[in-house]
Protein backbone atom coordinates (compact mmCIF):
# COMPACT_ATOMS: atom_id res chain seq x y z
CA UNK A 1 0.00 0.00 0.00
CA UNK A 2 1.24 3.69 -0.75
CA UNK A 3 2.26 5.58 2.14
CA UNK A 4 0.35 8.43 1.35
CA UNK A 5 -2.60 6.70 0.74
CA UNK A 6 -2.43 4.73 4.42
CA UNK A 7 -2.05 8.12 5.91
CA UNK A 8 -5.18 9.43 4.24
CA UNK A 9 -6.90 6.23 5.63
CA UNK A 10 -5.37 7.20 9.03
CA UNK A 11 -6.10 11.12 8.72
CA UNK A 12 -10.11 9.69 7.50
CA UNK A 13 -10.56 7.77 10.59
CA UNK A 14 -8.91 10.52 13.07
CA UNK A 15 -11.64 12.89 11.79
CA UNK A 16 -14.69 10.02 11.55
CA UNK A 17 -14.16 9.45 15.18
CA UNK A 18 -13.97 12.46 16.88
CA UNK A 19 -16.92 13.39 14.04
CA UNK A 20 -18.95 10.60 15.83
CA UNK A 21 -18.65 11.58 19.33
CA UNK A 22 -19.64 14.98 18.70
CA UNK A 23 -22.93 13.21 17.10
CA UNK A 24 -23.54 11.02 19.94
CA UNK A 25 -22.98 13.44 22.75
CA UNK A 26 -25.21 15.83 20.77
CA UNK A 27 -27.79 13.55 20.43
CA UNK A 28 -27.69 12.14 24.32
CA UNK A 29 -27.85 15.41 25.95
CA UNK A 30 -30.55 16.71 24.20
CA UNK A 31 -32.54 13.23 25.29
CA UNK A 32 -31.05 14.11 29.13
CA UNK A 33 -32.71 18.01 28.61
CA UNK A 34 -36.03 16.41 27.27
CA UNK A 35 -36.59 14.04 30.02
CA UNK A 36 -35.07 16.23 32.60
CA UNK A 37 -35.15 19.68 31.96
CA UNK A 38 -33.85 21.09 35.14
CA UNK A 39 -30.51 19.39 35.19
CA UNK A 40 -29.18 21.63 32.02
CA UNK A 41 -26.03 22.92 33.99
CA UNK A 42 -24.88 19.38 34.83
CA UNK A 43 -25.19 18.51 31.75
CA UNK A 44 -24.18 21.28 29.60
CA UNK A 45 -20.81 21.03 31.69
CA UNK A 46 -20.53 17.25 30.69
CA UNK A 47 -21.12 18.04 27.01
CA UNK A 48 -18.76 20.69 27.19
CA UNK A 49 -16.04 18.55 28.32
CA UNK A 50 -16.50 15.19 26.16
CA UNK A 51 -16.65 17.59 23.36
CA UNK A 52 -12.98 19.83 24.37
CA UNK A 53 -11.75 16.19 24.61
CA UNK A 54 -12.71 14.69 21.36
CA UNK A 55 -11.61 17.92 20.02
CA UNK A 56 -8.18 17.42 21.55
CA UNK A 57 -8.23 13.86 20.43
CA UNK A 58 -8.63 15.09 17.08
CA UNK A 59 -6.25 17.23 16.63
CA UNK A 60 -3.45 15.54 18.15
CA UNK A 61 -4.04 12.84 16.16
CA UNK A 62 -4.18 15.66 12.83
CA UNK A 63 -0.84 16.48 13.90
CA UNK A 64 0.68 13.47 13.98
CA UNK A 65 -0.28 12.38 10.54
CA UNK A 66 0.89 15.85 9.47
CA UNK A 67 4.29 14.96 11.05
CA UNK A 68 4.12 11.47 8.88
CA UNK A 69 3.34 12.88 5.85
CA UNK A 70 7.11 14.09 6.02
Amino acid sequence: MDKNLALLLIFTLCILGPSWVFAQCGKSSIAALGRNPSSAPKIFTAMVFVMVFAEAAAIIAMLVVFQLFD
